[in-house]
Parts: structure tokens; C-alpha cells; sequence
């Protein structure tokens, strides 16, 4: 019996495990990597990019691109008085456009936002 328990216990660890999304970021810049400021916000609601809900997006050289490794969520409710879907924030970022998405490795918020 505490084989089978030991053998369930083991494969649910795995599936959990397996199905988690790494949201985690460095919690400093890399030092030689650029590190670049940028406009953040809702991708849908400040940024007119297509979509079926509210998704953290950043705006580089006048493009907007919708961003994985952090959710608009890790920053607060974003229908707050500064949150990403009343307001555009400033931030500084690392990471890299693959596939027409930015893939975060760093995201630092730098101030309060301008509400649109």
C-alpha cells in the first residue's frame, strides 16, 4: 500500500510540475545584454493590438508587441488608477522579439503612468 501511495504521490508530482509557466524573471539586468526603455501597457486597450482579453504588451520604435515571461496582472489589477489598461507606463526591459511577441527576461516598472 505505501508503494502505491509513493507511486501516486510521484506521477502527480511530475504532471503539476510539467504544467507549471515559469513567470519568474531575473530580478536584475543582465549587464551585457541592452537594456531598453520602453512603453508598457494593455496591448488591446492602449496599443490597438488584436486580442480577446486584457494582455501586457510593450511599445518598442514605435511597434507594439505583446510580452511573455510576466502577465499585466504581476503589476496590480489593471483597471487601477495606474494599472496597464487606464495608463501607460514607463519601463526598462531585457529580452528578445521571437515570433512577433517580446519575451521578457527582465521588466522594471519605472514610474506612475499617464492615464490615456
Amino acid at each position: 500500500m505505501n508503494k502505491i501511495t509513493s507511486l501516486v504521490t510521484a506521477c502527480l508530482v511530475s504532471v503539476v510540475s510539467f504544467g507549471q509557466v515559469a513567470t519568474s524573471l531575473n530580478p536584475k539586468p543582465d549587464p551585457n545584454k541592452k537594456l531598453i526603455k520602453v512603453d508598457a501597457s494593455c496591448g488591446e486597450c492602449n496599443f490597438d493590438l488584436d486580442g480577446t482579453s486584457c494582455d501586457l504588451a510593450v511599445r518598442i520604435s514605435g511597434k507594439a508587441y505583446f510580452v511573455d515571461g510576466v502577465t499585466i496582472k504581476d503589476f496590480g489589477h489593471p483597471h487601477d488608477e495606474n494599472g496597464f489598461c487606464v495608463a501607460v507606463r514607463k519601463a526598462e526591459v531585457q529580452g528578445d522579439i521571437v515570433d512577433g511577441r517580446f519575451k521578457a527576461s527582465y521588466f522594471k516598472l519605472l514610474q506612475p503612468g499617464k492615464k490615456k
